[in-house]
């Protein structure tokens, strides 16, 4: 079965490449430091419904994320959520936060409406992130 990324996800994210089992969004959203990791399996809404193993490299895919996000923006925390509410396909939000972010302590789902970031910082975000988190294109 060929996998198929859910509308809404091409819609608001940016592609930055693979990883070994997901591929990396970031969220179309300058407010926040925000990636979405989606794994390529086809028809999956809830983390138990993938194997033993696909579980395993999917919690080493995003604690990798995680903690590399942290070190590269700094991070007071990162928000990490498996939510799927509105988009049922199987995606997990890796959010970098700060005490200073103007939703802090507060999640940001749903908080404000997204400000696409603009050419040039859209152009700087993908090249300063996708070196750092060694992803392969595609």
């Amino acid at each position: 079965m060929t996998f198929h990324l859910h509308p809404q996800l091409e819609k608001d994210c940016i592609p930055l490449g693979k990883l070994g089992l997901s591929r990396v969004l970031l969220m179309n959203d300058s407010q926040f430091p925000w990636f979405i990791l989606v794994p390529e399996i086809e028809g999956i809404t809830e983390i138990y419904q993938l194997s033993k193993q696909q579980r395993s490299v999917l919690i080493e895919e995003s604690s990798g994320l995680a903690e590399r996000l942290n070190v590269l923006y700094k991070a007071d925390k990162i928000n990490i959520a498996a939510i799927g509410n509105l988009v049922q396909q199987l995606h997990i939000h890796h959010v970098v936060r700060y005490r200073s972010d103007k939703a802090w302590p507060s999640p940001v789902w749903g908080k404000f409406t997204a400000t696409p970031y603009a050419e040039q910082e859209l152009a700087d975000a993908i090249t300063f992130v996708t070196s750092e988190l060694g992803l392969v294109k595609g």
